[in-house]
């Protein structure tokens, strides 16, 4: 078996000094060193559902030859700065957005659309300035251009290429001026293989990626089974909607804002362990409504928030169901009153709006900030957004299946290696937190995972840290077998500390009580994981495709691939799979 690596002149100088003067304006405003009633925009002045939910322009990765045969496509997506509206009465902010034209960005980007089993070739072209819009932390393991802010860009949930995934050291500047150690290649390929349905891109600069996102990174991707969308029935067309979540927090003039004073200065002058903004984004406007008719709609639900949790629900208690996960779909459908996201996990639902007895439905939150014991929303990241229905009858023709993709469930019995995986926060003496490890060793460190392709292993994460992280394993999936509660975690802690590890602290004396089973919605496969503060969660990896068949390319070739928290706002360890 082998081994896996896991325009005239004057135009153009008006132009440019525009823009300097904005990216200027941004960094001076988060400058500052605390968040006063003169610089942020108070939310209760803010009137909420005044603008109608977007739809982002939609980009085809494949075209359709004459005799009705889908084939590949090859798409330019560049990442430009421009101005943003988030909400009616809010002036433009500087952002970054992807687009096929500065003109054409928007945030968050085009949806695009791919065909299964069909490539898409995407040349991601990086047109951003030479300074970020906001203060970058120079004291972070980060990549350290001459000039410009680096890019790359990885599809979140793809089977992809290891020189397509987007590893965090393939970074590139403008114009690919300069380039981090691990690029390879201007055009990514991807194969779109399986029945996998949603994913997002998102940039994935080394020490950059806290950054890039929060300044507008990110958009959806989703690959189209034709004959599988058929059998389902499912919602489509207008009736079938992304809804990219995010928090913002903005400035009276306008603009994202996020503050650049440390909480340990002396060590990261400008970093921050985590964001929380007071301002819901919907498909980039603020609290947005939508019109929706008497019948069914499918949502295909992401959490683009650096930090935040949210726990959705309907306002009159009304339940939805659940087709999907991440880019999975679920077994059999799922009713539910809720559902909570991680960031950077995806939720794919069902509501049907023929059963609501109101005129209007508002999707609201309830998750702590932190995630599981933070503050509870008390007043606007309560609401997300509203639902306008219309009256009368429509016909509805779409469905929602019982049974929808067969799962092919793992086996404890045939793991090929067990694996302790240990995310520990490193705290200052003032007591705040400086960095997150995976083992205790960083992202800069030798790779140690090495998995051989086609097996399957068990690895048993154990959370010593005070919040739920979201774990996220690039190419492949997983499925969670169990998690337990720890005992005396101070304890271990400190044992953990002192043995660089957790192999010589006898972990069984530490866990409590029985196994607890994934909810339902979170038994199939997966590939972000909420790991609970204080508790072991237990994962079966398979290091292959879903349905066993060999990959349409060669995984175990450079730069690898990655698992990583995905609280992108901090520090959090990213650890490397791959050959020796």
């Amino acid at each position: 078996m082998r081994k896996w690596i896991l325009m005239v002149i004057i135009a153009n100088l008006m132009l440019s000094t525009s823009w300097t003067c904005i990216t200027a304006e941004a960094r001076a405003i988060n400058n500052r060193n605390v968040d006063t009633e003169e610089t942020l925009q108070k939310t209760e002045k803010l009137s909420m559902f005044v603008d109608e939910l977007p739809s982002m322009p939609t980009v085809r990765g494949y075209t359709i030859s004459a005799n009705g045969i889908y084939v590949p496509a090859s798409l330019t997506i560049g990442m430009h700065m421009k101005l943003w509206k988030f909400h009616r009465d809010l002036h433009p902010s500087a952002v970054f957005a992807f687009g096929e034209s500065a003109a054409k960005a928007t945030v968050p980007g085009p949806s695009i659309e791919a065909i299964s089993g069909v490539k898409t070739y995407v040349r991601w072209e990086n047109h951003l300035p030479d300074k970020h819009i906001f203060t970058v932390d120079e004291t972070l393991e980060m990549a350290k251009p001459a000039r410009g802010v680096p890019t790359v860009v990885h599809l979140h949930g793809s089977v992809s290429e290891p020189h397509s995934d987007g590893n965090a050291r393939s970074w590139f500047t403008r114009q690919f001026e300069e380039k981090g150690k691990k690029w390879n290649k201007t055009v990514y390929e991807y194969h779109n293989v399986g029945t996998t349905s949603n994913l997002w891109y998102h940039d994935h600069a080394l020490g950059y990626t806290r950054l890039n996102l929060l300044a507008g990174l990110i958009g959806s991707y989703k690959i189209v089974n034709p004959e599988l969308d058929d059998r389902l029935g499912l919602p489509r067309g207008k009736f079938d909607r992304e809804l990219v979540v995010m928090d913002r927090s903005f400035t009276k003039s306008g603009f994202i804002y996020i503050n650049s004073t440390g909480d340990n200065p002396d060590l990261h002058p400008e970093w921050q362990p985590e964001y929380f903004g007071n301002v819901i984004i919907v498909n980039g406007k603020a609290w947005p409504y939508m019109k929706v008719q008497r019948r069914k709609y499918r949502f295909r639900i992401i959490n683009a928030s650096n930090a935040r949790f949210f726990r959705f629900a309907m306002d009159d208690g009304s339940s939805f169901t659940q087709v999907g996960t991440d880019c999975f779909y679920l077994e059999a459908a799922i009713e539910l009153k809720s559902v909570l996201l991680a960031p950077s996990e995806i939720s794919d639902i069902v509501v049907d709006f023929s059963k609501a007895k109101k005129s209007t439905v508002i999707l609201t939150n309830d998750a702590a900030y932190p995630f599981p014991d933070g503050n509870l929303p008390d007043g606007a990241d309560r609401k997300i957004m509203e639902f306008m229905i219309k009256d009368g009858n429509v016909t509805d023709n779409s469905r929602i299946p019982i049974q929808l993709q067969p799962l092919i469930r793992l086996s404890e019995e045939h793991v090929a290696i067990r694996r302790n995986i240990v995310l520990f926060e490193f705290n200052s003496p003032s007591g705040q937190p400086t960095h997150l490890n995976i083992n205790f060793a960083s992202f800069k460190d030798p790779v140690t995972e090495l998995p051989k392709y086609g097996t399957t292993e068990l690895w048993h994460i154990i959370n010593l840290t005070p919040d739920n992280h979201p774990f996220h394993v690039h190419l492949v999936g997983f499925q969670v077998l169990h998690q337990r509660k720890l005992k005396n975690v101070n304890e271990l802690s400190a044992c953990t500390v002192n043995q660089k590890g957790v192999e010589a602290c006898n972990i069984s004396d530490y866990v409590d009580g029985d196994p607890i089973l994934p909810p339902a919605n979170e038994a199939g496969w997966k590939n972000v994981l909420k790991t609970q503060p204080a508790f072991v969660t237990s994962i079966l990896v398979h290091f292959g495709m879903i349905d066993f068949e060999p990959f349409p390319f060669d995984p175990t070739g450079e730069p690898g691939y990655v698992y990583h928290c995905h609280v992108s706002i901090i520090p959090c360890a990213h650890k490397t799979l791959s050959a020796q």
